[in-house]
């Protein structure tokens, strides 16, 4: 999801290391997502220490709030290594946002305004016109898909949903990088489809659609299995 909304760290009073271990953890977080820290790859705290002015305590801290997340593993007495997904697990996670998703957008559809619809049209112009860069339309996809979603009132929902999201950034970064020019069009016509549902008021049709769109990108995963190989490192 990179360059789109992403997971912030749980929001409330905070100790300075606190707010320290917050904002390491957000500029971690963003490194995952945008692929600049791939899976495997090494979390030294030290590293980050020196990076960040920090002590260990924040440093401790931000590991800590990204494991919770599934973006970090740490292996006791050994280090943290940003996570690594097999296939399996990542088939799990999409079919959790197959019904989860639409679900959310059923919270969100019936308080959505016609300027913010109008909004998501624009963004599927834009992403239907994203051509093969693959940057492009990750940043594009995960900032329609999040604003369909942002008018939702949920507790827990919402922050479940971006976890998820989160989780399978890099591999949907790989999978996306190989469509083919039918693929890309498919994505392309699903979005349109949300937006023509919504516009309509037609929150079931749009949450089928939503539906079809997650589950098609499922099935296509399976078919790549080796963007899912020990290349990523130790997991």
């Amino acid at each position: 999801m990179t360059g789109g909304p992403h997971l912030s760290s749980i929001a409330g009073p905070r100790s300075r290391d606190g707010d320290a271990g917050a904002r390491i953890a957000d500029d971690i977080r963003r490194g995952i997502i945008d692929g600049s820290r791939p899976p495997g790859t090494r979390v030294r705290q030290e590293d980050l220490a020196a990076r960040y002015g920090a002590s260990r305590v924040p440093v401790r801290e931000a590991i800590r709030q990204l494991e919770y997340e599934g973006l970090l593993t740490v292996v006791p007495n050994a280090g943290a290594w940003v996570s690594t997904m097999t296939l399996a697990e990542c088939e799990e996670i999409y079919r959790m946002r197959e019904r989860l998703e639409p679900l959310l957008l059923s919270y969100s559809a019936p308080h959505l305004s016609d300027e913010a619809v109008t909004e998501l049209a624009a963004l599927a112009d834009r992403i239907s016109n994203t051509g093969h860069d693959t940057e492009a339309f990750l940043a594009l996809d995960a900032t329609f898909h999040h604003a369909s979603y942002a008018a939702a009132d949920t507790a827990h929902l919402s922050d479940l949903v971006l976890r998820l999201w989160n989780m399978t950034a890099p591999y949907r970064r790989s999978y996306v990088a190989s469509w083919t020019s039918d693929a890309r069009r498919i994505a392309h016509e699903e979005h349109h489809l949300i937006v023509a549902a919504l516009r309509d008021h037609d929150t079931a049709e749009a949450e089928r659609v939503l539906a079809a769109h997650i589950r098609r990108t499922r099935r296509q995963l399976a078919r790549t299995p080796e963007i899912f190989a020990d290349r990523f490192g130790p997991r």
